[in-house]
């Protein structure tokens, strides 16, 4: 039998590793930019074009590279970071794998120009699809300036998978954004089409986030930190009435690179409970120092994922130091048993002496004597009110007549008095068509029997499809305010917003300004209450940064239900018969009553022989 085990050529092991290494234009801003760090770089400028599908281009004042080391850098399994196995276990820098350059020039046109600080030329070394189209020497500023160009030019199927330039821009925003957090000694600059979207000159930790996510953040941290044998904590937390609806600002440093940890997300989200509102997330920058010996970073070629060697011990110390942060600047409750302050004294009188009351008596007074017995009834009569109270009964013995009794005394209707929940009976003998089964579903009667329906699924299903229709036929109405909403989102919410600004003034907003850092709505959809907007909005984002792909072939779909899903009545709102009823006949009026627009039924139906075999 012959041999079929061949060896792969070259370029096809660097499309390969390109394929774990570089899944969109975002994953090769990453590479790029840690290279650049790992260069000892003090200012780092992005050029993007076309949300990364035209040009991806990083320029970095940092020690640059030789010739030699230019050229050798595009090679598989090349790197300067490790010489050993054991290095592995002591990194302390971002790059080590030597497969970034080599996977990114297989699958692009790269341009790479380098120039070490003390040599008087630099390089300029072009590569087409993993083979070297030329290189040579030239003169170039100090540092290394790398661009990446036409993104999978030789992979067509893998370039027809990108998204909208849009969604691209924003998976590497969010890489930028992960990279200029780890670093605030570092000076940032973005630019996309020409356009600056940041300028990160260097800061405190504090004024980097503030300058990413905008001037609003500074009042939502809370300080955190920790200093122990195992681990130092730093960082901040955002104070509990900030939580949203998103995931967005969550953010775990792991010496200076970013990391994924479901579990160390679970410590924070627990130090948490009791504080925030259902179905929110609180946001958080940590960041973790540890040996580089008790973690490994080799276990995910993305290095976004790590693994502790003891991580039941930072789970434990990170949830203590969040909940010890939150009690001590006074943003969870704290319980003293030991004083109680509104027994305080305040300040202004804690070196003052208690002044003793006072009390006057009239020595010679005597009841028994005449004129003081005088003095006690005229003063009386003075301290009468003016219309004798004595007055308000007099007659009323002679319009009572003898045959009055209780039994002919008029009281107030029973059914016209205010009920604090509805009666399962309009009166004795007229049985109600619905009623309301722990404020969750709405329970009615049917030809075969009992109809159960879930209030909130139901009113999904009847938004949904309403506001779908808005949408198709550019129906919506829109109710002008008084005095238009102002506000505020982070930078990256405002560019999700603009991506679907359109898409929203066909449901009825109406937007009369838009800013970096705020958004004035002068009109909002007649079915959304004003009190409700900035809810609504939380949603929209939060729906757009989960499944922001679907904007790009279904907008009015995605949006019709994330409204839908907003603006629905909740769990635990009690109905009325009137509304009982409006629900039920306009579920059924649905084109597809029988799901929610999530897939999930929206009502049941159990027939009488059904409860009759419980029965038997």
């Amino acid at each position: 039998m012959a041999d079929i085990i061949q060896l792969l050529p070259d370029h096809v092991a660097n499309q390969i590793a390109a394929g774990e290494v570089v899944q969109r234009p975002a994953s090769v801003v990453k590479e790029l930019l840690e290279n650049a760090i790992d260069a000892r770089a003090t200012i780092i400028k992005l050029v993007v074009k076309d949300g990364g599908r035209t040009l991806i281009q990083v320029i970095d004042n940092g020690t640059g590279m030789s010739h030699t080391d230019a050229r050798f850098c595009f090679e598989r399994h090349a790197t300067s970071k490790i010489t050993s196995a054991d290095d592995l276990f002591q990194i302390n820098t971002k790059g080590f794998r030597g497969e970034a350059l080599a996977s990114i020039a297989a699958i692009a046109h790269v341009e790479l120009n380098t120039r070490e600080g003390q040599a008087e030329l630099g390089t300029a070394i072009k590569i087409e699809g993993g083979t070297v189209a030329s290189q040579e020497f030239t003169a170039v500023p100090e540092g290394t300036s790398i661009s990446v160009k036409h993104l999978f030019f030789n992979i067509p199927a893998r370039r027809n998978f990108l998204k909208s330039q849009q969604v691209e821009l924003r998976h590497i925003t969010d890489e930028f954004h992960r990279v200029a957090l780890a670093h605030p000694d570092i000076e940032f600059h973005f630019f996309h089409n020409g356009s600056e979207l940041f300028h990160l000159p260097p800061a405190s930790l504090k004024k980097r986030i503030v300058g990413i996510f905008g001037g609003k953040t500074k009042e939502k941290l809370v300080p955190v930190e920790e200093e122990t044998e195992v681990v130092k904590l730093h960082g901040f937390i955002c104070k509990p009435e900030y939580a949203k609806k998103s995931r967005g600002e969550q953010y775990f440093f792991v010496n200076n690179r970013y990391i994924k940890s479901p579990y160390l997300h679970h410590a924070v989200v627990s130090a948490f409970e009791g504080l925030l509102r259902a179905d929110t997330h609180p946001g958080y920058f940590l960041y973790l120092e540890v040996d580089p010996s008790s973690i490994d970073v080799n276990i995910h070629p993305t290095k976004t994922e790590i693994k502790f060697d003891d991580e039941h011990t930072i789970y434990a110390i990170l949830r203590s130091a969040i909940k010890h942060s939150l009690g001590q600047f006074n943003i969870a409750p704290v319980l003293d048993f030991d004083q109680d302050r509104n027994l305080d004294t305040p300040y202004a009188y804690r070196d003052k002496s208690a002044i003793q009351p006072r009390i006057q008596v009239d020595t010679g007074y005597n009841p028994f004597k005449e004129d003081s017995a005088q003095t006690f009834r005229h003063s009386s009569r003075e301290r009468r009110p003016a219309a004798e109270w004595e007055g308000l009964y007099v007659g009323l013995e002679s319009k009572m007549s003898e045959e009055t009794s209780f039994s002919s005394v008029h009281l107030e209707s029973e059914a016209n008095a205010p009920l604090s929940f509805d009666p399962l009976y309009e009166d004795t003998e007229t049985q109600l068509t619905s009623f309301q089964l722990r404020r969750k579903y709405v329970v009615t009667t049917i030809k075969s029997g009992m109809l159960i329906i879930h209030q909130n699924r139901a009113h999904q299903r009847i938004l949904y499809e309403k506001f779908l229709k808005m949408a198709t036929f550019k129906e919506a109405v829109s109710q002008q305010l008084l005095f238009p909403l102002v506000l505020s989102f982070s930078r990256s919410e405002m560019s999700i917003i603009s991506d679907i600004k359109e898409q929203l003034e066909m449901f009825g907003f109406v937007f009369e300004e838009m800013g970096e850092e705020q958004l004035k709505i002068a009109g909002i959809p007649a079915l959304v209450a004003e009190n409700e907007v900035g809810i609504v909005m939380d949603e929209l984002i939060a729906e757009a940064q989960a499944h922001g792909d679907q904007l790009d072939t279904s907008p009015a779909d995605l949006l019709s239900r994330t409204l839908s899903k907003a603006l629905a009545v909740k769990t635990g709102t009690p109905l009325n018969e009137a509304s009982r009823q409006s629900l039920v006949n306009d579920l059924f009026a649905c084109r597809e009553p029988k799901l929610c627009p999530f897939q999930k039924p929206a009502y049941i139906t159990m027939a009488e022989s059904e409860i009759d075999k419980n029965f038997n």
